[in-house]
């Protein structure tokens, strides 16, 4: 696709009305109860023992489950350690085998999300990656909202991400809390050689990319994030894979025209951004 096609298209999708079929797919009783708009998360994730510790990043985490207005009726989580081929696969066991987290899976949503889009196959496996389990220990710590997990296919393109974010996006207005998890700027091979040699401090071209998506972001230039590698090298060494960039991009197609979308949280320490932020006010 071209990119200035691609961009337009992104910029009409949010308001392409849904088919009758869904919206009575979405009216299943005791599956999706009518909701005022759920806001979208993305947090950067970071280190996973992030999970067991208490510093600013995570008081943040805290904050955005705190400033919820209504407990969700189920969290849908977009991690960039849920990774699979072609085919987007959605993990809703009747309960999650971690440790770390008790939780137990969405079981009623996953019968209907698949529906949404044919994209979308159900996947009988019940771990939850560190990309969902650390963060959620801070955002919801009581463990009693169920969770459903959703894959990223890492050999599809980047336009076929913002498609299926749009068949998520009436999950939304029926109590859904939808957060990607993942990383804009991770590189974890030259954070490593960083953090030995230079007291972890962030090398300039990650704060550059940060920045720049930050700038992209604010000026709802949403179809720039897609062809972020037009930025040369910098852009290699802030994405050399797709997999936690990703994540971003599912929060971002989700957001409606004008919507608010605030920083709860920005540091790049070595090569990894931990920026995060909500989109919507509930």
């Amino acid at each position: 696709m071209e990119r200035k096609s691609f961009i337009k298209m992104a910029a009409l999708l949010p308001f392409i009305p849904y088919s009758s079929q869904i919206e009575q797919l979405l009216k299943l009783p005791g599956v999706f109860q009518p909701t005022e708009k759920m806001p979208v998360f993305f947090v950067g994730h970071g280190d996973p023992e992030n999970a067991f510790r208490d510093n600013p990043f995570t008081q943040s985490l805290k904050k955005m489950g705190d400033d919820l207005t209504r407990k969700p009726s189920a969290i849908l989580i977009i991690s960039g350690h849920y990774l699979t081929a072609e085919a987007s696969y959605l993990k809703v066991p009747e309960h999650f085998n971690c440790p770390y987290y008790n939780v137990s899976g969405a079981t009623a949503f996953g019968q209907v999300i698949p529906q949404l889009s044919e994209k979308v196959e159900v996947d009988d496996s019940n771990d939850l990656d560190h990309g969902a389990w650390a963060i959620l220990r801070h955002i919801a710590p009581e463990g009693n909202i169920p969770v459903m997990e959703l894959s990223i296919p890492v050999g599809q393109r980047l336009d076929y991400h913002w498609d299926l974010a749009q068949h998520l996006k009436p999950l939304r207005d029926k109590g859904v809390l939808i957060i990607g998890s993942g990383n804009i700027v991770h590189n974890l091979e030259l954070s490593l050689l960083k953090g030995v040699f230079s007291r972890n401090k962030p090398y300039s071209w990650a704060i550059e990319f940060d920045e720049w998506v930050k700038g992209r972001i604010n000026e709802r230039d949403f179809g720039s994030l897609f062809y972020y590698n037009n930025l040369g090298k910098i852009a290699n060494r802030a994405v050399p894979t797709t997999d936690h960039y990703i994540p971003m991009l599912y929060s971002i197609a989700l957001a409606d025209k004008n919507e608010e979308i605030h920083y709860t949280y920005e540091e790049v320490f070595s090569a990894i951004s931990m920026r995060c932020f909500r989109i919507g006010n509930n």
